[in-house]
């Protein structure tokens, strides 16, 4: 019987965990570089490295911003609200219904692809720069929010098998509704604002190739932890889970299971992967485990911070 892709999240899941188990349990990197060098996007560098998360060895799966395009997601004090807010920080989830970036800053950057794995420690995106090849995808351009229509463009172009531009579509599609919904909004006027921000193009994409290569006969996921507490976006602080991530776990039937955690341990990528990828969400009653993979997450919240991915071989 054919493999199965055992999504483990009982820590949460986000676009870099995934990106990073998916890796791990032995996903087609080399592909997953080619598909990320090809896409017309710059301000960023990609890093592939091994840390230790909760005093094991895990895979991380670095998308390192430059300055104009960085998100501050690893500042954990104004993420959950005890920081200022200034404006000056574009983290969080939900989309931007009017474009807010007047000022019109133009920028022409070409984009690192680090190909060692060095071994460290998470702490958040600290990590080494050098070591790869810059490649500029062209001159400098106004800073741009992008719509689902821009995303899919993105995709098109991209060196990727068609499957995994299916799946890279289908998970930005999931957002882009659940975006609409609680904004109130046609999904044509969603602006991705956390989603579309260049570090999770590079996760979506990464995840779809990652999946593509490996070809499971089917994925399973059981059920999704629920922390507590509020997460910062660009209008406020709002619930844990973010809007976004509870329109898709009830638009597409995932269970979720309260934890006493404050946090938020489900973003609405790792929401909309799970939707895109799930099958099934019972694992069989007996089964064997072919390979394992670990991605450790960023940010430091009372869990392992760990996303398990298990290619699981059933037995009658």
């Amino acid at each position: 019987m054919s493999e199965l892709l055992y999504l483990e999240c009982t820590a949460g899941i986000s676009g870099d965990m995934a990106a990073a188990a998916l890796l791990d349990v032995g996903a087609d990197e080399a592909a997953v570089r080619r598909a990320l060098d090809s896409l017309p996007v710059e301000g960023f560098s990609i890093e592939i490295s091994r840390v230790t998360k909760s005093g094991l060895d895990v895979c991380d799966f670095n998308v390192v911003l430059d300055e104009e395009h960085e998100n501050h997601d690893h500042d954990l004090a104004y993420l959950h609200g005890q920081g200022p807010a200034d404006g000056k920080h574009e983290c969080g989830h939900g989309c931007e219904q009017e474009l807010d970036h007047e000022h019109g800053h133009t920028h022409g950057h070409g984009h690192t692809h680090e190909h060692g794995h060095e071994r460290g420690h998470d702490h958040g995106r600290e990590r080494e720069h050098s070591h790869g090849h810059s490649h500029d995808h062209g001159t400098g351009h106004d800073h741009i929010h992008r719509g689902l229509r821009d995303i899919e463009e993105i995709i098109q172009v991209a060196a990727m098998t068609d499957g995994a531009k299916e799946l890279a579509r289908a998970m930005f599609a999931i957002v882009a509704d659940a975006e609409a919904r609680a904004h109130g909004i046609p999904v044509d006027k969603v602006h991705f604002h956390e989603v579309g921000a260049v570090d999770s193009i590079a996760d979506i994409v990464a995840i779809a190739v990652a999946v593509d290569s490996l070809a499971p006969a089917g994925v399973v996921v059981t059920d999704l932890p629920c922390g507590y507490g509020t997460v910062r976006c660009q209008h406020g602080l709002i619930p844990v889970p973010a809007p976004a991530t509870a329109f898709i776990a009830q638009a597409h039937g995932i269970a979720l299971t309260p934890v006493p955690v404050e946090g938020e341990l489900v973003t609405p990528t790792g929401a909309a992967v799970v939707a895109a990828l799930r099958t099934q969400d019972r694992l069989p009653e007996r089964f064997v485990i072919k390979r394992i993979g670990m991605g450790g997450g960023k940010r430091a919240y009372e869990t392992s911070g760990i996303l398990r991915a298990m290619l699981i071989e059933p037995l009658a």
